[in-house]
């Protein structure tokens, strides 16, 4: 009687182990929807054009988050191969507990939002989008118990990310002190007109790069030496820039425009000056990535991949670009123009706070354009819609290149760089774009 009694309770503990474990979780496509990842980035973006960032830290915005949602996928696609040991001190991330289910849609897009809010300002339109977005995932049916397990491993690996990235010396420059301008040396930069800003990020060559060797290792070819000589070739560079603006087009100006991507612009009114909040160049790019996603119809794995490739050269491209700027410490065509020639001139866009050469959106243009070429293929063309909600119309490239010479050009039509700075960043960034290609493979072997 008394073997019996237990036998039923071990029975009926059987029947209650079994019965309350939950089957097997089954990722559905709308919860693996890429348009989450999308959405996340957007909403990234307008984050940081609220609170304007410049464009080499709205890089560093970028590139963490991206790197952070791939390796949640990384280490659950069979396909796909992590970027520990492929970028610069990233060790592998908390691997996750297989014995408990998981969707990796969910803990990417934890683990993306997670560093994000990380690194901006405004932390509580992060919130209010993750509460949005994951209300609209569990009416998807996703369970509580898979939904927070996926949190946690989203969180875990967001931690680790952010732990990583804490070491780039980021905090450290912030203590470094400002750059100091030399007004006796025509040659070298100045503030400029209408704000007369300090210069950006003078020493973003000290961020740890993400593939590149160093921020020096594809010093570009140096500006033409300094010179007002009627009979110099810096002299014919200025007057190049000066007639491009004088005699600019409805084209010319449209391209100016579309890719001006300067968060720093100031509007004045009498004595009232206040700012045109734009996207930066890197957060252009990240625009076409997703662009270039939605065209393509990629999943989930292949659309982070994307935008971890795209954001990666941005990153190290801005360090690249930043280095030089500094070296050379070369004076705008604006200052120059107006100091011996017109003063009444201005350029078509408004000139950027830091030094002229190289110019950054021909270097991280370039070095985005070869890392997506990579990802979806030679003449891949487009529809670049990014710049419609702020009032400006769409345009169509052929490919990612055909995009990064036209926005290399833009700088000479908006009257910002000379034309070295535009040729010799082409080919910096492409010197970039070919080692990141290179370096990191995204696909295992099969």
């Amino acid at each position: 009687m008394i073997h019996r009694k237990y036998s039923l309770i071990f029975a009926l503990c059987i029947f209650v182990l079994f019965s309350c474990k939950e089957d097997k979780y089954v990722e559905t496509s709308a919860v693996a929807n890429p348009a989450f990842v999308h959405r996340s980035f957007k909403n990234l973006t307008a984050v940081m054009v609220h609170d304007i960032f410049s464009p080499p830290v709205a890089s560093r915005i970028y590139a963490y988050p991206a790197i952070a949602a791939y390796e949640v996928i990384a280490n659950a696609d069979a396909n796909y191969k992590s970027l520990a040991g492929q970028i610069r001190d990233l060790s592998p991330s908390p691997t996750p507990d297989t014995t408990k289910n998981i969707s990796y849609s969910i803990a990417s897009l934890e683990a993306l939002n997670t560093v994000g809010k990380a690194l901006i300002f405004s932390e509580d339109r992060v919130d209010n989008f993750k509460k949005e977005i994951y209300e609209e995932i569990k009416a998807e049916g996703v369970s509580e118990s898979v939904f927070k397990n996926s949190i946690a491993y989203g969180q875990a690996v967001a931690q680790h990310i952010l732990a990583w990235a804490d070491k780039d010396n980021y905090k450290q420059s912030r203590t470094f002190p400002q750059f100091s301008i030399s007004f006796k040396d025509s040659s070298r930069w100045k503030p400029t007109p209408p704000a007369y800003m300090a210069a950006i990020e003078p020493h973003w060559n000290k961020i740890r790069p993400l593939v590149i060797d160093s921020a020096n290792q594809f010093v570009p070819l140096p500006p033409t030496d300094y010179s007002i000589d009627k009979k110099s070739k810096f002299y014919a560079e200025l007057m190049e820039v000066y007639t491009e603006v004088n005699n600019a087009d409805d084209e010319t100006k449209e391209i100016a425009a579309f890719w001006d991507c300067n968060p720093f612009v100031m509007n004045v009114t009498g004595h009232v000056m206040h700012a045109t909040k734009k996207i930066t160049p890197g957060g252009h790019w990240i625009g076409i990535t997703g662009i270039a996603c939605k065209q393509a119809n990629t999943d989930l794995a292949k659309t982070l991949a994307a935008y971890a490739m795209s954001s990666i050269a941005v990153f190290d491209g801005f360090i690249s670009c930043w280095d030089e700027k500094y070296r050379s410490n070369l004076t705008r065509p604006e200052t120059v123009i107006n100091e011996y020639f017109d003063q009444d001139w201005v350029p078509l866009l408004q000139t950027p706070p830091f030094p002229e050469h190289t110019s950054g959106h021909s270097v991280i243009s370039r070095a985005a354009a070869t890392a997506l070429t990579a990802v979806f293929g030679d003449n891949f063309a487009y529809t670049d819609d990014v710049e419609l909600e702020y009032g400006l119309p769409i345009r169509k490239f052929t490919s990612f290149y055909h995009a990064s010479e036209e926005a290399a050009i833009s700088r000479l039509y908006g009257g910002i760089h000379y034309r070295p700075a535009i040729d010799y960043g082409v080919d910096q960034g492409q010197k970039v774009g070919d080692l990141i290609v290179e370096r990191i493979e995204l696909m295992k072997a099969k």
